[in-house]
């Protein structure tokens, strides 16, 4: 069966010159000129210009004149350099056949100057798609997710799959979505942390999951989400949370190198990716209250960083060379329950910042059961509603530690993107259920 495309637009070289190809897209533009038109096609690589003549070609000269923006076309004909169009060659067409007429006029301009409102592109997203730029965001994140599963998988990493539909919360907050489940009610995954916890009881000693996350906050900004995805990680038999931190720094790592290689894709979206060096920076909260509070930053001890705060600290490790830093010995008030006390007061947990915004978290855990129960009923939480949690800490579980890292989050500050939708496909935030 024969194919409506062989040939990508920027796959053509001097190998296809003088020879017959056939390609397809988008019709991006159609000038006219009477005697000759110039049609623009767009595919997931780039354009190209398919050249037809009134007087030689005059059935083709109709068809192609007369179709809309955003049609789908094929086109067979003869490849011929042209030094003077875009990728060097052109196309005269012998053959064309339209297979999708766009209605008119268009909702959304894929070419236009003017960039539409953020609300009126999301509206439109399949259109907002066919922007080079847009769709390059998610060449990086396939790249990314990629460097992901490169890296682990070569520290023996295995990747895993856990619920999004459980009986309770995953960490104890109350932001969760409710779902009825056929004669009860069951909650969307806030995380998939205590299936990770409870496969360190199995033997699978080193997991990770692309995760979702489902969380009913009600934020409305720019860097919040109630659908996002994560690169979730546990890893059994260590020491400390340092070792936690390592691989997740060498993971970061693994993931700019292989980004900043893609350069067309960075190129459209302006960005920079410079590949850091290691260790991180290492700074602990204590410290971290005792900087902001030196720029007049009200912070008492004992409180949760915030968006300003964050944006403060990272102007400071900014200032002293440092895009990426680990804070770390929370306060244990401020953490979740499953995470290792480090004496009264502190943790054994971690927060990776890069310039100014949080993009990781992570800990010890505890893996004692009667510690944690202690730590359950500390935060006030139900001990029966984590009874399948806690049965796999009975029988034997080692030390273990992992974290959490926003995918989104990351695009964001990787590509220097000012709105966390840019970052999904389909977002969903507070007010946006569809499309």
């Amino acid at each position: 069966m024969e194919r409506y495309r062989t040939h990508y637009s920027t796959d053509l070289g001097p190998d296809d010159d003088g020879k017959k190809v056939s390609v397809a897209g988008w019709v991006e533009d159609v000038r006219n000129l009477g005697s000759i038109a110039f049609v623009i096609i767009r595919d997931r690589k780039g354009t190209l210009q398919v050249t037809v003549f009134k007087k030689k070609q005059a059935e083709l000269f109709e068809v192609l004149t007369d179709v809309t923006r955003e049609s789908v076309v094929s086109v067979k004909g003869l490849c011929k350099a042209n030094e003077k169009v875009r990728n060097g060659y052109e196309i005269i067409p012998s053959e064309v056949d339209v297979l999708s007429t766009a209605e008119a006029p268009l909702p959304l301009g894929v070419v236009d100057k003017v960039e539409s409102e953020l609300d009126t592109r999301l509206d439109n997203r399949f259109l907002d798609l066919r922007k080079p730029e847009k769709r390059a965001i998610f060449v990086v994140r396939d790249v990314l997710l990629n460097a992901v599963r490169e890296y682990l998988r070569s520290e023996g990493f295995v990747e895993v799959h856990t619920p999004k539909i459980i009986a309770s919360s995953s960490e104890g907050g109350t932001d969760l979505f409710r779902v009825k489940y056929f004669e009860r009610d069951a909650f969307l995954a806030q995380s998939p942390q205590l299936y990770k916890q409870t496969l360190m009881a199995t033997g699978l000693d080193r997991v990770f999951e692309i995760a979702w996350y489902f969380r009913a906050e009600e934020h409305n900004t720019r860097r919040h989400l109630n659908e996002s995805t994560a690169v979730d990680l546990e890893m059994a038999f260590i020491k400390n949370e340092e070792e936690v931190m390592s691989v997740l720094e060498n993971l970061v790592l693994n993931i700019w190198r292989r980004v900043s290689e893609l350069k067309s894709e960075l190129s459209l979206l302006n960005a920079s990716v410079e590949v850091p060096s290691l260790p991180f920076r290492r700074i602990t909260y204590d410290k971290v209250v005792e900087r902001l509070q030196e720029r007049k930053v009200e912070i008492e001890w004992g409180e949760d960083l915030g968006s300003e705060e964050e944006k403060v600290l990272g102007d400071i490790m900014r200032e002293e060379g440092s895009d990426f830093y680990f804070i770390t010995k929370y306060p244990l008030e401020s953490k979740p329950f499953y995470t290792m006390p480090e004496g009264e007061r502190f943790s054994r947990s971690f927060d990776l910042g890069c310039k100014g915004v949080e993009i990781a978290s992570g800990s010890q855990r505890i893996h004692d059961p009667k510690l944690l129960m202690k730590r359950i009923e500390e935060c006030r939480l139900n001990p029966k509603d984590f009874e399948s949690y806690l049965k796999a800490f009975r029988y034997g579980m080692p030390p273990h530690g992992g974290f959490g890292m926003g995918i989104e989050r990351l695009l964001m500050e990787m590509l220097g993107i000012k709105n966390i939708r840019e970052c999904t496909l389909f977002p969903r935030d507070r007010t946006r259920l569809t499309p």
